[in-house]
């Protein structure tokens, strides 16, 4: 299962009142550390884990912190020094040197839930904003809030803030996971698929060849899409798509959905086979590369010697997450 905090999310939504549960939240780091401010993790009182805050070191010394959260009902602020000999994540093993501070605070009806329910509905209606989290001691109450606003950029971090000339917030965007629009739904397609699936991405498939785009060959995809390829542009607009790639084994189909994919902006667009190929996508699609709203990637993916549809997929995934996360990869 995803790590990403909308996938933490739907899991813990259906059983928020069945089980105590306890929100342990980075809110500063220092050196190195496997995760950054703002990574958050559940907690509940049947000894349930959702999510990561460390490469596995510290997450059963965090539970015993989190139960006793669960207990006294009140906040609590640990610190895990790993260049610290004395300090328990050395002991643990922690690899990373740096120190981390996490903040747990129970998550209940009483404390409206920290707001986490907000926030899984902005995943569901792919809202961006920003989720305030006021950094407390163990004599204070619980407060949270979250504030929808426009986000562009996958890679914006987390930060704390001052309020009220005093207090110390931690401001993390919620930023919906990427949505990828994947044109073709052949066997190279599953891997691709169940990559971005592992990466917490939603997924759309659109293959006009009835044989190919079946539900039970694709049960991860969160829509396929039984629409003609001029109304491509329609969905990816209603559905905030970020990604669209390219992969039909097909010159028409794929001329077709870059048509109409060429009237929307998005943040990557892929198209699989050689340079020669892509012209000849062009030419039938009446486009030129200059004329499209975004930068078209062909041959798709990085350049790490991927022959296999598993290795292909992997080099694909990764270089549309470099460019949507604003890296320098390529």
């Amino acid at each position: 299962m995803s790590h990403h905090l909308s996938s933490l999310l739907r899991q813990w939504y259906p059983n928020r009142d069945r089980f105590e549960w306890v929100l342990a939240t980075i809110y500063n780091t220092e050196g190195s550390c496997y995760r950054k401010s703002g990574a958050m993790m559940l907690f509940s009182s049947t000894g349930e884990q959702l999510g990561l805050l460390s490469g596995g070191c510290l997450e059963s010394d965090i539970s015993l912190n989190a139960q006793k959260v669960m207990l006294s009902g009140k906040p609590q602020l640990i610190c895990y020094d790993g260049s610290d000999e004395d300090d328990v994540s050395f002991h643990l093993g922690i690899g990373c040197g740096g120190t981390i501070y996490i903040m747990l605070q129970k998550v209940a009806a009483g404390n409206n839930y920290l707001e986490l329910t907000k926030l899984h509905t902005a995943f569901q209606n792919r809202t961006s904003g920003i989720y305030y989290q006021k950094i407390i001691d163990t004599d204070k109450h619980c407060t949270a809030y979250f504030e929808p606003q426009a986000i562009e950029h996958f890679s914006a971090t987390a930060k704390l803030v001052t309020q009220n000339k005093q207090e110390k917030w931690l401001a993390t965007p919620i930023i919906p996971a990427p949505y990828i629009l994947i044109i073709g739904a052949g066997v190279d397609a599953k891997p691709l698929v169940n990559m971005a699936q592992q990466l917490g991405w939603q997924i759309a498939l659109w293959d006009p060849r009835p044989a190919n785009a079946r539900k039970e060959h694709f049960p991860q995809v969160d829509y396929i899409l039984k629409v003609e390829a001029q109304d491509l542009a329609v969905f990816a607009q209603k559905q905030h798509v970020t990604a669209a790639i390219l992969m039909s084994h097909n010159v028409a189909i794929d001329a077709q959905a870059l048509q109409a994919l060429a009237k929307i902006k998005l943040g990557y667009v892929g198209l699989l086979g050689p340079k020669a190929r892509k012209q000849q996508v062009l030419v039938q699609a009446n486009l030129t590369e200059e004329a499209l709203p975004f930068a078209l990637s062909g041959p798709a993916g990085l350049d790490i010697g991927a022959l296999l549809p598993e290795s292909i997929a992997l080099s694909i995934l990764a270089e549309c997450h470099s460019v949507l996360y604003k890296s320098n990869t390529k």
